[in-house]
């Protein structure tokens, strides 16, 4: 596909664009659902809200949701910005990946990571889900937690995975797509077009994981997807690889499904994954020291990687001065 849109238009009308394609990708996600899901389980997209409210009136409910919320990341979160980038004559892998190939074990221990750090989000978790906002913000306090009660209520219906069929969905719609998608979104486009306005990597990275987490209408779950999605920015920036955030975010989110499955089949009756109460003080403070050592490491060996010449020569490389990193 040649492109038709200028690499050196504005960020702030690339990022435009981005919403335009994404709202593109819904809309077709929309036309997949309508031919296939009233097919495959006789809900419309017109009655599946309607089903969701009531469930035990439609038992298929929460298999048409996960199908539709399936496609609709495919289309919104991965082609989108797929497209967009090629319409911008990028070429995806020196544009996505201006970095030599790292090591094997870099790439696996940014995911162990994200485990690593659980223990010291779980007090920050415990923070935010207990946070109360000033009087005159009452009202949006009323609201966030509306939203938040009736995000948990979808939670419960969709993560139901009693048996390894429904594991293997639950990774694919909840964790691989997303990992792929998002970062493709947040930290592909987002991410470096926020760069290009900014000039700043710390300003790009952390606006990114602001919008990131806000973007989940889930307030009082804010501060911990922030702390997520910029971990998520850095190691992309670090490593000049999309793979390595999307690693990281595959592990983020599958482990918490792979935890539900053990927790529905009864292999792991002692542990609540929804708590939002924190890990034992032991445990936070092994995760604060064992997560700022990994992530030294992971950044002066991600450092050390080179440049790929093509990945020079396709766009401006997003490194800062070593002083200023």
């Amino acid at each position: 596909m040649k492109g038709f849109i200028p690499k050196d238009m504005h960020p702030f009308v690339v990022l435009l664009l981005l919403i335009a394609f994404m709202i593109g990708g819904a809309f077709i996600a929309s036309f997949f659902y309508s031919v296939l899901g009233e097919y495959l389980y006789g809900i419309s997209i017109f009655e599946l809200a309607e089903a969701l409210a009531n469930p035990t009136d439609a038992p298929d409910a929460a298999a048409a949701l996960m199908f539709y919320q399936g496609i609709t990341s495919f289309f919104m979160f991965i082609v989108a910005p797929l497209f967009l980038l090629r319409t911008m004559n990028f070429d995806l892998g020196p544009y996505l990946s201006w970095k030599e190939r790292p090591a094997l074990a870099l790439v696996l221990l940014s995911g162990l990571v994200v485990v690593l750090i659980m223990p010291l989000n779980s007090l920050i978790i415990n923070w935010n889900a207990g946070i109360h906002f000033p009087e005159f913000m009452q009202g949006f306090e009323d609201w966030a937690r509306a939203e938040e009660d009736q995000a948990g209520q979808m939670t419960k219906l969709l993560a139901n995975f009693g048996t390894l069929p429904q594991l293997l969905v639950g990774l694919l719609v909840i964790a691989v797509i997303p990992a792929i998608g998002e970062e493709l979104v947040f930290r592909g486009v987002l991410q470096r077009q926020l760069h290009r306005w900014a000039g700043n990597m710390h300003v790009a990275v952390w606006l990114a994981a602001l919008i990131f987490a806000a973007i989940h209408v889930q307030f009082f779950g804010f501060v911990p997807r922030v702390v997520l999605g910029a971990l998520f920015g850095y190691l992309y920036f670090w490593s000049g690889r999309i793979v390595v955030p999307m690693v990281a975010h595959f592990v983020n989110n599958g482990f918490t499904v792979f935890l539900l499955y053990l927790q529905q089949t009864g292999q792991m009756t002692n542990f609540d994954v929804e708590s939002t109460e924190p890990m034992p003080w032991y445990s936070i403070v092994l995760s604060l020291v064992l997560s700022a050592a990994v992530l030294y490491f992971l950044y002066q060996r991600f450092l050390a990687v080179p440049v790929r010449p093509e990945g020079m020569a396709a766009v401006e490389v997003p490194q800062e001065k070593e002083d200023e990193v």
